[in-house]
């Protein structure tokens, strides 16, 4: 095994997320032909919270579990500074030995192949003076494939979440004190999970960090953290050498009239061991960034961001594309009415839009009047309703 500790040359620190940017494992063979590749980004959990690189060499193996992996397995381990060492290889070849990528390969393939139809006849459909109305309604029916794919991922990735054999031991919500500027959908959706292998992380947005209890990289301490005056301020998750992998604010997570009892079950179901410590001085918490500070976003706005599914490389411009698509199969659908084409091309443009304004809608409606509104007025109206 090779640990590559570099990013490539392309990555910056601008550009989170880039592959490889944290570095990776790369297993060889005897004569030196790379079999398989570990992307560590991938397998650490807080990586999105963190600036890249950030972690670094040693640390960074024992974080991700690759360093417990390879003692175990026996596989000797060298280090490479360098992308351009020798013992590196070409990076090229293998598999990658990553969790999986974020939506299934069917998605991909249904999305790139309409797309590539789509788009050659939307170039012949622009550029020709007369259009057949055959590649009209080619044209609507490529263009429909993407949010019937993307409702379909909904349908799949609901029915994948509900047939995970977890054992869970107990979940804990936060309880924050007034002030804090909880919503609905903040006290909904996040949570820390204790499940039988693994203590999750859950914020609003649906994102989790598995961080696992068992094994030489598991976490192994809760530690409450007190200012000078004696109060809690937060809570740390710590793993093998004292290092901080998460922090719980205490106000958004205990403060509230119930907190203690959420972390009385938290420190229990657990079986973490569990500390305080006092900060001295002026000294501010937590140092530097962590996973954990930002589960609330700052506006309603950001927390329907975070919380809209699906998210794709191309941001927001994936939704405007595809309703461009559909706007302009209507068009060319009136065009060539005439045909019997048209009417169907027109249809399907339009259930297109439909397909996509509708849950876009009720999103931001719902987060709008709902889910994104202070908890205590939201508890306030319903207790005025009763």
């Amino acid at each position: 095994a090779v640990f590559v500790d570099a990013a490539p040359a392309e990555a910056g620190r601008d550009e989170p997320g880039r592959p490889g940017a944290w570095g990776e494992v790369r297993l060889q063979d005897r004569g030196g032909a790379q079999v398989a590749r570990i992307p560590l980004g991938e397998w650490l959990p807080e990586a999105p919270a963190l600036p890249e690189r950030a972690v670094q060499g040693e640390q960074l193996l024992e974080r991700t579990g690759a360093a417990g992996l390879l003692k175990a397995a026996g596989v000797p381990l060298h280090v490479a500074r360098d992308r351009n060492d020798p013992r590196a290889g070409s990076g090229k070849g293998g598999v990658s030995l990553g969790p999986g990528p974020a939506f299934p390969l069917w998605y991909w393939c249904v999305r790139g192949a309409a797309g590539t139809l789509w788009f050659s006849a939307f170039t012949v459909v622009v550029f020709s003076d007369t259009v057949p109305g055959w590649l009209v309604l080619l044209l609507a029916l490529t263009a429909l494939c993407g949010p019937v794919a993307r409702l379909a991922l909904r349908a799949w990735a609901r029915l994948r979440a509900g047939r995970r054999r977890i054992t869970v031991l107990e979940r804990v919500a936060p309880d924050p004190a007034a002030g804090t500027g909880a919503t609905v959908r903040f006290l909904r959706d996040t949570e820390v999970r204790v499940q039988d292998r693994d203590l999750v992380l859950r914020d609003l947005g649906g994102q989790e960090y598995w961080f696992a209890r068992s094994g030489p990289h598991a976490v192994t301490r809760l530690a409450k953290v007190l200012d000078g005056t004696g109060r809690p301020v937060g809570a740390e998750l710590r793993g093998p050498g004292e290092q901080v992998r998460a922090v719980f604010p205490w106000d958004l997570w205990f403060g509230g009239p119930d907190g203690a009892g959420g972390w009385s079950r938290l420190c229990g179901a657990s079986g973490l061991a569990v500390s305080e410590r006092r900060l001295s001085g002026k000294r501010t918490w937590p140092k530097g960034p962590v996973l954990g500070t930002g589960l609330l976003p700052r506006t309603g706005r950001d927390a329907r961001r975070t919380a809209r599914f699906p998210g794709t490389a191309a941001g927001v411009s994936s939704t405007a594309v595809m309703a461009f698509g559909n706007l302009f199969s209507v068009i060319q659908g009136v065009r060539v009415a005439d045909t019997a084409a048209g009417p169907a091309a027109v249809a399907a443009g339009a259930l297109g839009l439909v397909l996509q304004a509708v849950p876009y809608a009720v999103h931001e409606l719902r987060g709008r009047l709902v889910l994104d509104r202070p908890a205590a007025e939201r508890t306030t109206n319903e207790e005025a309703r009763r």
